[in-house]
């Protein structure tokens, strides 16, 4: 089918973030030709009422609703941070004749019945939870003194559901979808190597068949540190 559409971007921010988290690559998507729509997943919002309530399933749909909005004849690509990767999985998963191609920024699809956080306790989980961890492990390399700040001031806490419930996969056509992942935080070979090593996230690695590793040495955040050139690996991916 022949269709005039740009490709549809859906870019899905990780923990604790909004739609805002990708304000810097917006604009440089749209110059490259691409119609980039950016989500802020359900619990995220600064003024959510129950984070509590909120589910992996609510997450999942709000993906699904997304992919389902998508100009008719348009390719569709997601592209899943860090931990949007589980919904994002899922997602997939249930849409894979939808999805054209995925993009996991530092981050990896996961397995059958993954959970993030399966013993976690309370409604929520907040940055300030991690922010030590995240900062001396290296993980906010490439972020300047003003990038932190806003982080930390417009970041909202996750809501715990979302780490403790585990997917539920079954179409394994899944496997073969194009993707690209984005290795940042660590190289695309100790992505590998982890996984090898057993690292429960990351056993995705080992399963899918048409994944390719782009390296782009910076911190966790690359929407931010390095948005230029995330942009056109994102680009890349879309116009493939």
């Amino acid at each position: 089918m022949t269709t005039t559409s740009p490709p549809r971007v859906l870019l899905v921010p990780g923990f604790w973030l909004g739609a805002w988290a990708w304000d810097d690559l917006l604009p440089r998507l749209r110059a490259a030709g691409l119609d980039p729509v950016a989500l802020t997943l359900p619990g995220l919002e600064p003024d959510a009422p129950d984070r509590g309530a909120v589910t992996l399933e609510d997450h999942v749909r709000a993906i699904e609703d997304a992919i389902a909005a998508a100009p008719e004849g348009a390719r569709v690509v997601l592209v899943a941070h860090s931990g949007a990767a589980v919904p994002a999985t899922v997602a997939l998963d249930r849409h894979v004749d939808a999805v054209d191609h995925v993009v996991w920024v530092d981050t990896a699809p996961v397995v059958d019945g993954y959970a993030m956080a399966p013993d976690i306790t309370g409604d929520e989980h907040p940055l300030s939870a991690q922010w030590d961890d995240e900062l001396e492990g290296g993980s906010m390399r490439g972020l300047s003194e003003d990038q932190l700040a806003v982080f930390r001031e417009r970041a909202v806490p996750q809501p715990a559901g979302t780490m403790r419930d585990a997917v539920a996969l079954g179409d394994e056509r899944r496997l073969d979808v194009p993707m690209t992942l984005v290795a940042t935080a660590f190289t695309g070979a100790e992505y590998r190597s982890y996984a090898e090593e057993g690292a429960s996230f990351l056993a995705g690695l080992l399963e899918y068949r048409a994944l390719e590793i782009v390296d782009l040495p910076t911190g966790h955040w690359p929407m931010w540190s390095e948005p230029e050139r995330l942009a056109q690996v994102v680009a890349d991916a879309a116009q493939g």
